[in-house]
């Protein structure tokens, strides 16, 4: 995840092959390869994956909050689906404090952005949402995230 744009200069240049065939697509092609070669490079959205699907394997297997459920039926309504659930992008900076794991998995942290590229900033916006909740919510900072602070 250290570069988000490292995918869409990946589907470009099989669009530019795609189109405009060989040779020709070669240079889109030697570009992309240069560009992924030299891109920042970070392997904290796999590790959290691994660690989210590892966790679903070995058991964890508890409901969707109600706030979270979509009521489709009136029974699903009488069961207080969706109630309380708070739309994040009513409010300011599209953030919203609201549990949403289960109960279980509250304090969970899965991934933890690295200070490389694009993670920089992701390790800012996290920051800055939790900054503004509660200093007693506010999660505990990381090697990755203080290593960060620093080097701004």
């Amino acid at each position: 995840m250290a570069d988000p744009q490292a995918l869409v200069i990946a589907m470009a240049a099989q669009q530019a092959v795609h189109f405009i065939g060989m040779p020709e697509g070669n240079l889109a092609l030697a570009e992309a390869a240069v560009y992924l070669a030299t891109a920042p490079k970070s392997n904290s959205l796999y590790e959290a994956y691994s660690r989210a699907q590892k966790e679903v394997q070995e058991g964890a297997s508890e409901s969707v909050p109600l706030h979270l459920r979509n009521p489709v039926t009136p029974l699903m309504k009488d069961m207080d689906y969706g109630q309380g659930y708070k739309y994040a992008h009513d409010y300011p900076g599209h953030f919203v404090e609201q549990q949403n794991l289960p109960n279980s998995l509250q304090d969970k942290r899965y991934y933890t952005p690295s200070d490389q590229g694009y993670e920089k900033q992701v390790v800012n916006r996290l920051k800055g949402w939790w900054h503004k909740k509660k200093k007693t919510e506010e999660p505990e900072a990381t090697e990755e995230m203080e290593e960060t602070e620093e080097t701004e």
